[in-house]
């Protein structure tokens, strides 16, 4: 029996994912343009700056960024490797229970504040409900992560890489793969370049074998497919979780749906 797990959702080999920070009013021209190209991400919000001047509303969080993920950055946006224990578990509640009372859904992943962290706190975030964080570090490749807690993008936008990794992504084959970009809202108005992620999201959108996703969808996907159960002579398969996952069997791409018993 040959297996093999390098499918992402419904058969496809590629996804790609998009990750912007702050909540600025300026990621409504941003979901704009990705709406525009079939383009998904996660925005990641301090839910003590929603309402305040150039900042979005709660509800723009509640009506625009549907389809989106809402996630977190924070409760004020404050270094949180270097607060005691019971102020990161203030900063990363807080923002969660605001957040979620505005979204109407479990907030589980965030993105670091300012791209520092350190090991104390990637152990306490999974007990505050978080499932990844993303850092700034990045990485010009297209493999997932060892630790969706400590999460490198393949590039920020401002990257003179970026349409050349594009293109590079576009004839990859080699297993699952990711192209992450992430950036804030805000620096397209700054550096005038708006056109940036207009050419971006019309080339990488619409092509028909990468999965669009938000960055939590990535994880559940994945702990999805880690989580499947064979049978020691691998010729029957249980999938455990609310998730359907593709994998490839004796060359044929086979779906393993949601909660059920598959035999070969």
């Amino acid at each position: 029996m040959k297996i093999r797990y390098s499918y992402w959702k419904d058969g496809k080999k590629k996804a790609l994912t998009m990750s912007y920070d702050d909540g600025r009013t300026f990621d409504l021209r941003l979901i704009e343009i990705f709406n525009k190209n079939g383009i998904r991400g996660s925005f990641h919000l301090n839910a003590a700056k929603i309402g305040q001047e150039r900042y979005v509303s709660a509800e723009d969080v509640r009506t625009k960024y549907v389809g989106h993920e809402v996630s977190a950055h924070g409760f004020t946006h404050p270094f949180l490797e270097r607060l005691p224990r019971e102020e990161v578990v203030y900063e990363m509640m807080e923002d969660r229970k605001n957040l979620e009372a505005i979204c109407g859904y479990p907030v589980r992943g965030m993105s670091y504040p300012f791209g520092t962290y350190n090991e104390t706190l990637q152990r306490l975030l999974p007990e505050l409900g978080i499932r990844y964080a993303r850092t700034t570090h990045a990485t010009r490749d297209f493999l997932l992560p060892e630790n969706f807690l400590e999460w490198n993008p393949t590039c920020k936008h401002t990257d003179p890489a970026l349409f050349s990794l594009l293109e590079r992504f576009k004839t990859y084959k080699y297993g699952l793969s990711l192209f992450y970009v992430w950036g804030h809202s805000f620096e397209f108005d700054n550096d005038n370049n708006w056109d940036v992620i207009e050419r971006f999201s019309a080339e990488a959108g619409g092509l028909d074998d990468v999965w669009y996703a938000t960055n939590i969808e990535i994880v559940d996907y994945m702990t999805a497919l880690r989580a499947l159960h064979f049978s020691a002579d691998r010729t029957m398969v249980l999938n455990p979780t609310a998730t359907d996952v593709w994998i490839e069997v004796n060359d044929a791409v086979t779906r393993i749906p949601a909660g059920q018993l598959v035999k070969f």
